[in-house]
């Protein structure tokens, strides 16, 4: 009988920590809060040197936020929703299709890179600042000095590039002459959002673009029959609605108050009301990313260090808000992944989230 193998827990490192400050990797929004993008892939992929593709949902133990000053913390992931699973299993096949159908029509398999990965940006945000500025993990030089912010090794980024359509068009904005126009990803918001200078930003949504291709109910649900109502009488047509009749004098208004609920507790297009799709983190319906966890750090806390819940991070992209009472406040980050048999983390591909 054959000698069953025991799954092996691979070596990995499993406590990434950051630096938040205004300086690079942060952008200053209203009053004084940094917003940093982090890339869980990215960052395991670094410290590891070990491949780790973007489309993965990884299981994050906890984080821990400590700063100097009085500061509050907002962490923000993408919707941990069946619509973001669905709009990123669809973008991943349609990206997949359209690279297929370009290397087998010319028969140039050979051109594939071997790191070719669906990447995508979190928002509109982290789009206009690029991979770029994603914020990465740093070990500390406990005998470059007193003050260990001051002694940071940065960890150094390798490749990391967003996946981009190839879109058939007859000429828009970004490529006039028509062929086709190229669009990287974003996964929440809309499609063509403005940058901070009011010029379209040439990235399309996941969501927006799942909303867009689907089919819409229809605008009652369920379609009920004429002769519902049809209790009384010798021969009544709705004999069910008939069998414990004492009377007929309630069953109109019943029957009424029942076929009002004919429609979700959602709006969607031509529902009689609305006429756009909304899907939660496309362009009307709460078109922001969606937030995990707000701490606070005080005066009277303890250490000046607070803890943000653990969870599930869909691609491993999580948006950190930093708002410290003073410009100059440098806050530390410490996020915790959960030992498991992907390669050492627990982390499922987010084709079955």
């Amino acid at each position: 009988m054959a000698k069953r193998m025991k799954s092996k827990i691979q070596p990995s490192v499993l406590k990434l920590y950051f630096q938040l400050d205004d300086g690079a990797g942060g952008t200053v929004n209203q009053n004084t809060t940094k917003t940093h993008y982090i890339d869980i892939s990215q960052c395991a992929s670094i410290v590891n040197r070990r491949f780790y593709r973007q489309g993965l949902n990884w299981a994050v133990a906890g984080m821990k936020f400590n700063t100097p000053v009085a500061s509050s913390l907002i962490v923000q992931k993408l919707p941990n929703t069946w619509v973001m699973s669905n709009a990123w299993e669809k973008g991943f096949r349609a990206w997949q299709k359209m690279i297929k159908n370009a290397v087998d029509d010319t028969d140039q398999q050979s051109v594939k890179g071997k790191f070719l990965d669906f990447k995508i940006y979190a928002d509109k945000y982290h789009a206009e600042e690029g991979f770029g500025r994603n914020l990465l993990p740093m070990s500390y030089d406990i005998y470059g000095g007193n003050n260990p912010p001051s002694a940071i090794n940065a960890a150094i980024p390798g490749e990391w590039i967003p996946a981009t359509l190839e879109v058939p068009t007859t000429g828009t904005q970004f490529n006039p002459n028509g062929d086709t126009a190229q669009y990287e990803i974003i996964a929440v918001g809309m499609n063509y959002p403005k940058d901070s200078k009011g010029n379209n930003l040439d990235v399309v949504s996941l969501i927006n673009g799942y909303a867009n291709s689907r089919a819409l109910p229809g605008i009652t649900d369920p379609n009920t029959p004429s002769d519902l109502s049809d209790a009384d009488g010798v021969t009544p047509e709705n004999w069910l609605g008939a069998l414990f009749n004492d009377g007929t004098e309630q069953n109109a208004g019943v029957l009424d108050d029942v076929a009002g609920y004919d429609q979700p507790p959602y709006p969607y297009e031509n529902d009689g009301i609305h006429t756009e799709t909304m899907y939660p983190g496309g362009e009307l319906q709460m078109s922001a990313l969606e937030t995990h966890d707000m701490v606070t750090v005080t005066g009277s806390t303890v250490g000046g260090m607070t803890m943000v819940d653990g969870g599930n991070f869909p691609c491993g992209l999580i948006a950190v808000h930093f708002s410290p009472t003073g410009n100059s406040a440098i806050a530390g980050l410490e996020i915790t992944l959960v030992p498991g048999n992907h390669r050492g983390y627990l982390a499922e591909s987010m084709t079955e989230m």
